[in-house]
């Protein structure tokens, strides 16, 4: 699986008013892991910034003039992502940048152009209703060391958003992966995995005492009196009859 995380920034906040696209930064991961092949550009926008932009992303004028014009860089950009799915942050901003400058090169959307998209700012807020998801929140929150930026920079936000991503989506179907990963390498190596380790492992079974068991029924009773019924934790496991076969 091929992903591209990807971030812009612009000489302010509204395409559809002129700003546009200064910087491009987008860093692969494939099966959710880094493999250092990176795409940047920084990008002539042929005006200004706007002052609260350019106190943003610190890229002056002067700097920017010598760069290459979108125009000279849109088919690279397209070749990088082709295949891959996107993962970007806040994702219809930087989208609908994109989309305006091929459209200004008469070109088809980038969004037609590009695979999924998935949007780690719509991702965060399900996760974390009501707090504040900017990406340094994130990165406060999971751990991810934001320490050396002291301004926005698209391949810097887009490298700490890989690791918030990463961060974000890891659970039981990571370390399933992780586990078929060393399973694998056991196999090509003759050694033996760590799960195939814990399978050999004699391990005890240690069974609650009489008031842990009367703890745990007094809870079970509250939760049926809170549903007005048998909580699943009651539930008895459907059984086959003998001879049937699951349809």
């Amino acid at each position: 699986m091929r992903q591209l995380i990807l971030d812009t920034e612009t000489t302010g906040l509204n395409a559809r008013s002129g700003d546009r696209i200064i910087e491009f930064g987008a860093v692969e991961l494939v099966n959710r892991r880094l493999t250092g092949r990176n795409l940047h550009f920084y990008i002539n926008p042929e005006r200004d910034s706007d002052p609260g932009a350019l106190a943003v992303h610190g890229l002056t004028t002067e700097f920017l003039s010598d760069k290459p014009k979108f125009a000279e860089i849109a088919n690279q950009i397209l070749d990088f992502v082709a295949g891959a799915d996107l993962i970007i942050h806040n994702a219809p901003f930087d989208l609908g940048f994109l989309d305006a400058e091929f459209s200004l090169l008469g070109q088809p959307t980038f969004s037609s152009q590009c695979g999924e998209v998935i949007d780690t700012l719509v991702l965060a807020k399900s996760m974390y209703p009501g707090k504040r998801n900017s990406l340094d929140a994130l990165c406060d929150r999971l751990g991810v060391s934001n320490a050396h930026r002291t301004l926005h920079g698209a391949l810097l936000d887009s490298e700490l958003l890989a690791e918030v991503y990463l961060a974000l989506t890891r659970g039981q179907e990571s370390l399933v992966i992780d586990m078929l990963g060393e399973t694998a390498e056991a196999e090509a190596t003759g050694t033996q995995s760590v799960a195939a380790g814990f399978a050999a492992l004699d391990l005890p079974v240690v069974l609650a005492s009489e008031d842990e068991q009367a703890a745990h029924d007094a809870l079970l009773d509250g939760l049926d009196k809170a549903v007005k019924g048998a909580c699943v934790w009651r539930a008895e496991p459907k059984t086959e009859e003998p001879g049937t076969q699951a349809a």
